[in-house]
């Protein structure tokens, strides 16, 4: 039985449980019990874990703390959907307790575990039990226990995983939604795998990717910005990385370093504090800055006496982070060409591709925050299950980011209506904020798979009718879903209807579908828009 892991078991144990969850990504993705085609959870999970996987591949002899923070740091960035940010997290709370440590017994792994269930509490703003919350943290409460029984990782990771299948089993009959459907959580069988996994790469067995769910690689965070050789105003481009020793804030770093120079790229990423800046005087950049820990690196180049060739090589390999050149700016998440068209005329500044079926990571939407030139960035997400991960990306970048919590694509132009670019930051995030309340959305889908659910019996390739974010219909004539949504909005008084038709749509049906809301609802005014996306076929936004 083993006793202790270094930083090769633990990239082991990683590895092992990203090739699991790949495996078993299906199964995770039919235990989604709501029938609507979406960024499921196994996949989400899948592509968050892998990222560290691929990380963590190109790491030659870590430490067990460098192995850790690696998968903390690359998952962070390729977290996707709401399980796929929560794993993240989980596993930054681990990382944060197995920072520089060389080795861990049982008795850290369950304070490790503790530490990452607290990370994960901390971040979802409503847990709920029944979820891959409840799971980790009544198995990380039962290893803490083990682990004073006996120091062993391998027994303490056992009890650890036999809690956790009973957590699991009880999901069942903590959420009405799966107790009806009879199955467990998906999120809680995905961390149930992992756990498992693990402990196989402890005992020495190791779990072989499969072909198809080959690791993605992620692209590094952003580190610095770019910059300009000519008319240069500060000779000196200073770069350095601190390791964070204190509880001193970064802000008040940028701040002093704001006033010493220009093109400053301060990123705060807990453990470490990165900078770019260009200034006459590096050495009082870096008198201020040791107060906050020791050097890692230090880079500084007369930029005057370089080549302007080798600078602009050098900038094209470097993540760019864009210069302010306005207060305000915004970031939207949609797919299809119509609906991007839509919030482009709106004035949105940068569309992430993305939505049901193909959630964006955390490291998506950064790179699209920080392509925009402006101090603070808005994020539409557009869908629940981006939210989270767009709500991680103001600690990944200098510029301030705010996540208004838009659920569906017509919440999104709504709130578009009442930006003012002109205004402030908080009036503008009250304003998107109230605005998604003034919208409701429908949207009229295909089942992805059979299933009994709210009362519906639901067979596969039925189309779905969904009101916000409940099902109203299923049929398999999709006239008679069109007829009653039109009657919905008749009978609740709605004065202006969208209807935005998807790829699998032509434009003759579309017209016909529009023609029949407005004879229903001869007192709304009835407008059609190719937006273009898959999956839906509807979009329908009623004010």
């Amino acid at each position: 039985m083993k006793q202790v892991i270094n930083g090769a078991d633990f990239r082991r144990m990683i590895v092992n449980a990203a090739a699991a969850i790949e495996h078993n990504k299906q199964a995770l993705n039919e235990l989604n019990v709501f029938p609507v085609p979406d960024g499921d959870t196994g996949t989400n999970m899948s592509m968050t874990i892998n990222a560290a996987a691929a990380d963590l591949r190109k790491t030659e002899d870590p430490t067990l703390g460098q192995a850790a923070k690696v998968a903390a740091s690359a998952m962070l960035r390729g977290a996707r959907g709401n399980s796929g940010v929560i794993l993240s997290l989980l596993m930054r709370g681990i990382s944060q307790k197995l920072k520089d440590q060389t080795d861990c017994d049982g008795v850290l792994w369950a304070a490790a575990l503790q530490e990452g269930v607290d990370a994960a509490y901390k971040a979802v703003m409503k847990p709920a039990e029944g979820t891959i919350l409840t799971v980790a943290r009544l198995s990380a409460a039962q290893a803490g226990k083990a682990a004073q029984e006996n120091n062993f990782i391998e027994f303490v990771q056992e009890a650890a995983i036999a809690e956790a299948r009973t957590a699991l089993a009880n999901t069942v009959n903590q959420n009405p939604v799966l107790k009806k459907a009879g199955v467990v959580d998906a999120g809680g069988k995905g961390w149930l795998v992992a756990l498992e996994a693990m402990l196989a790469a402890l005992r020495g067995e190791d779990v072989a990717a499969p072909e198809a769910g080959r690791a993605t690689e992620v692209k590094d965070s952003a580190d610095f910005s770019d910059f300009d050789t000519e008319d240069i105003t500060f000779t000196y481009c200073t770069e350095f990385i601190i390791s964070r020793e204190n509880d001193s804030d970064p802000d008040a770093l940028r701040a002093f370093l704001s006033q010493l120079g220009d093109s400053l790229v301060l990123v705060d990423d807990e453990e470490i504090i990165k900078v770019h800046v260009h200034t006459n005087d590096p050495g009082a950049a870096l008198h201020e800055a040791v107060n906050y820990g020791s050097f890692v690196t230090v880079k500084i180049e007369n930029m005057r006496l370089q080549h302007t060739e080798k600078v602009l090589s050098e900038n094209e390999k470097a993540p760019k982070i864009a210069e302010p050149e306005k207060p305000l700016g915004v970031v939207s998440v949609c797919a299809g060409e119509g609906l991007a068209d839509v919030f482009s005329n709106l004035g949105v500044d940068a569309i992430i591709s993305g939505g049901q079926t193909m959630n964006p990571s955390t490291q998506d939407i950064l790179e699209a925050v920080n392509t925009v030139p402006a101090e603070t960035v808005f994020v539409l997400p557009n869908n629940k299950n981006i939210i989270m991960a767009a709500e991680q990306v103001n600690d990944l970048t200098p510029k301030n980011v705010v996540v208004i919590p838009s659920k569906t694509v017509p919440q999104g132009v709504t709130a578009m209506l009442s930006f003012n670019p002109e205004g402030s930051v908080e009036e503008n995030t009250e304003a998107l904020t109230q605005a998604l309340s003034t919208v409701d959305t429908m949207q009229i889908t295909y089942a992805a798979r059979n299933s009994d659910f709210d009362g519906y019996d639901i067979h596969e390739g039925d189309y779905l009718a969904l009101y916000g974010s409940q099902l109203f219909g299923t049929s398999q004539d999709i006239k008679v879903l069109l007829r009653s949504l039109a009657e919905k909005i008749r009978d609740d008084g709605k004065e202006y209807v969208t209807i935005y038709y998807g790829a699998d749509v032509k434009e003759k049906h579309a017209q016909k579908a529009a023609d029949l809301f407005a004879d229903i609802c001869p007192n709304a005014d009835v407008n059609l828009l190719s937006g273009g996306q898959p999956v839906y076929y509807y979009l329908i936004s009623a004010e």
